[in-house]
C-alpha cells in the first residue's frame, strides 16, 4: 500500500476525462448536429456519385438519410449541460484512427490498389469495427446493461446504453471481426480479393493497438492483477489507480481497479487499507503491456513486407502473434468485463494445453517462412518453452489442491484464429514457393486489376495505331528508291504498294511477334520483306 500513499501526494496523469468543453446556458438542440451531419453526407454523396464511386455515394446517401430521420424522431430532444467532458478513450481511438488511416492508404497505393476504393473501404472497416468491438462486449457484459429493478423488482435492458461509448466497452477482438466481415462485404462489390486489403490493413490494427491501449491506461480499465510485494517500484506506481472525485464517471465512483478491489475486500480490513490510501492496490499495468505488443507487432508487419511472398502473408503473421500474445496478457488480466466459456479444467492442464497447440501451429506453419534450416530448428525448439514453463508455473504442489479455470472470450478466438492462420500460412506459402510470380502478381489483387489492364491495352495499341498511320504518310507521297548491291547493276525488287498499305507495321516493330515468331524476328533491316512474311 505504500505506492498508492505516495502516488496520493504526488498523483498521475491518468485521468478518464482530458478536458471540458464549456456549453452555452441554453439548451442544444439534438436534431441541429442530426442536420448537420446529414448535409455532409448529402454532400459527400454528390462528390462520390461525380467521381464515379457509386458504392461510396449510395452508403453517404443511406447514412443522410437515417440522419434526417434520427432528427425528425428526436426533434424535441434537447441537451443541457455546463460543459461536454472529451474522454481520453474517445480521443485515443480517434488518434488511432487517424494514424490508421495513412498508415493504410500509404500502404495500399504502393501495392497498387485503388486509393479511392480503399479509402472507403477503410471508413466502411473502422465502422464495422467499432460495431463489432461494442457487440462482443454487450455479449459478454449483458448484466451492465441491465435497469435498476421497479417497484415490482422487474429490471429491463437499456438499448440507450449500448451507444454509450464514450465510456468505454469495446472488444479487440470483436472488432477485427466486425471489421473483417465489413471489408469482406465492400471489396467484393468492387471485385478486389480480400487477402491484399488485410495485408495493408493490419499494421493499422497493430498501431490502433498501440494508441488506443494508452487510452485503456488512462481511463483505467482493462488493468491485471495485483503485483507480488517484491515488484519493482516504478511498475507498481504505474499499476496503481486512484480514487477520483464522485461524479468523474456516470457507472462508479473511482477508476475501475479501485471499485473493484473495494467489492472484492468489502467487510475485511484491506478494504479500510485501500480506503485510506485512496488508491487501488498495485496491479498489473495490462494495458500497457498491449500497448508495448501493438508496437512490437507493428515494427514485425512492416518488417515483413520487405520479404513478403505471398497475398495474405503479414495479415497471417498479424492474427498469428496477436492471438498468442493476447492469450498470456489475458493470463494477467482481472477486470470482471472479459467473459469465460468452455470446459472447467485445471489450470495446469488447460493454459499449457492451449499453450501446446499454438506451439504445433508455430512448428507446422508460420516457421516455414524461416529460410535458415538451422534457425528454423531452433524457433521451433523455442516454440514449445511457453507450454513448458506454463505448465511448471502452474501445477499444484505434491497432493495440493489443483486451482480449476475456463478461457476467457479472448482466448478462445486467439487460439482459433492461430491455429487457422497458421494452417493457411502453411498452405499459401507452398503454393507461392511453386508459382512466386502468380503470387504476387496484379492479378492476384482482383478482377479489377486485370480490367484496368485490359483497358490500359488497349488504349496503348489505340495509341500506337494512330502514331505508326502518322508515320506512314511520307511513305504513300513518295515511293522508296530501290537500292543496288556494291559492283552489282541489278536493282532489288522493291516491296509492292499495296502490301506495303496492307502492312504498315513492319515485324521488327512488333515486339509480341518478334518474340514469338523467331524468323521473323531474324530479318534484315535492310532486306525486303515478301507480302506473306509481312502478314
Amino acid at each position: 500500500m505504500q505506492a498508492a500513499r505516495e502516488l496520493c501526494k504526488n498523483p498521475f496523469a491518468m485521468h478518464p476525462i482530458l478536458f471540458r468543453i464549456p456549453l452555452p446556458s441554453r439548451p442544444l438542440m439534438i436534431w441541429w448536429a442530426l442536420v448537420a451531419g446529414a448535409v455532409i453526407a448529402l454532400i459527400y454523396a454528390v462528390v462520390a456519385r461525380k467521381n464515379g464511386e457509386k458504392g461510396g455515394a449510395v452508403i453517404a446517401g443511406f447514412v443522410s438519410v437515417g440522419a434526417l430521420v434520427a432528427a425528425y424522431v428526436l426533434r424535441t430532444k434537447s441537451f443541457e449541460a455546463a460543459a461536454i467532458p472529451i474522454y481520453s478513450y474517445g480521443v485515443m481511438l480517434g488518434l488511432s484512427l487517424v494514424l490508421g488511416w495513412y498508415i493504410t492508404l500509404t500502404l495500399a497505393d504502393r501495392d497498387g490498389l485503388p486509393k479511392e476504393t480503399m479509402a472507403n473501404c477503410y471508413v466502411i472497416t473502422a465502422v464495422a469495427a467499432v460495431i463489432g468491438s461494442r457487440i462482443l462486449y454487450i455479449v459478454t457484459n449483458l448484466n451492465e446493461f441491465q435497469s435498476l429493478p421497479d417497484a415490482a423488482g422487474q429490471t429491463h435492458f437499456e438499448w440507450a446504453a449500448t451507444v454509450a461509448f464514450r465510456r468505454g466497452g469495446l472488444v479487440a477482438y470483436g472488432g477485427f471481426l466486425g471489421g473483417y466481415l465489413g471489408s469482406w462485404a465492400y471489396l467484393a462489390a468492387n471485385r478486389i480479393r480480400l487477402m491484399p486489403w488485410a495485408d495493408v490493413a493490419v499494421p493499422s490494427l497493430a498501431s490502433g493497438l498501440m494508441v488506443t491501449r494508452i487510452g485503456c491506461y488512462l481511463f483505467g480499465c482493462d488493468f491485471g492483477r495485483p503485483l507480488s510485494e517484491d515488484a519493482p517500484s516504478f511498475l507498481k506506481r504505474m499499476g496503481t489507480f486512484p480514487h477520483w472525485a464522485a461524479g468523474t464517471l456516470e457507472n462508479g465512483e473511482g477508476s475501475p481497479a479501485y471499485v473493484r478491489h473495494m467489492e472484492l475486500f468489502r467487510g475485511k480490513p484491506l478494504a479500510q487499507e485501500i480506503a485510506k490510501a485512496n488508491a487501488s492496490l498495485p496491479v498489473h499495468p495490462t494495458q500497457i503491456y498491449e500497448s508495448l505488443c501493438g508496437l512490437l507487432l507493428l515494427v514485425i508487419l512492416l518488417q515483413q513486407r520487405k520479404h513478403q511472398k505471398f497475398r495474405g502473408q503479414i495479415f497471417f503473421t498479424f492474427a498469428f502473434g496477436y492471438g498468442f500474445l493476447r492469450f498470456i496478457l489475458e493470463l494477467l488480466r482481472d477486470d470482471a468485463e472479459r467473459g469465460e466459456y468452455g470446459p472447467t479444467l485445471p489450470e495446469h492442464v488447460l493454459i499449457p494445453g492451449a499453450l501446446l497447440l499454438m506451439s504445433l501451429g508455430f512448428t507446422f506453419g508460420m516457421a516455414v517462412a524461416i529460410r535458415d534450416k538451422t534457425m528454423r530448428t531452433l524457433a521451433r525448439v523455442v516454440a514449445f518453452i511457453p507450454p513448458v514453463v506454463a505448465f511448471l508455473m502452474l501445477r499444484p504442489a505434491s497432493f495440493g489442491t489443483s486451482v480449476s479455470v475456463m478461457l476467457s472470450t479472448s482466448q478462445w478466438i486467439g487460439l482459433l484464429s492461430a491455429l487457422i492462420c497458421s494452417f493457411f500460412y502453411a498452405q499459401y506459402w507452398e503454393a507461392a514457393r511453386n508459382a512466386p510470380k502468380v503470387a504476387m502478381s496484379p492479378a492476384s489483387l482482383g478482377d479489377f486489376a486485370a480490367s484496368t489492364s485490359e483497358v490500359s491495352a488497349a488504349k496503348e495499341d489505340t495509341d500506337g495505331a494512330e502514331d505508326e498511320d502518322n508515320e506512314d504518310e511520307p511513305e504513300e507521297q513518295e515511293a522508296p528508291r530501290p537500292r543496288a548491291k556494291p559492283g552489282k547493276g541489278l536493282k532489288k525488287k522493291t516491296r509492292p504498294a499495296a502490301a506495303a498499305e496492307s502492312n504498315p507495321v513492319p515485324p521488327e516493330a512488333d515486339p509480341v511477334k518478334a518474340v514469338t515468331d523467331p524468323a521473323t524476328a531474324k530479318v534484315d533491316e535492310g532486306e525486303a520483306v515478301p507480302p506473306k512474311a509481312a502478314g
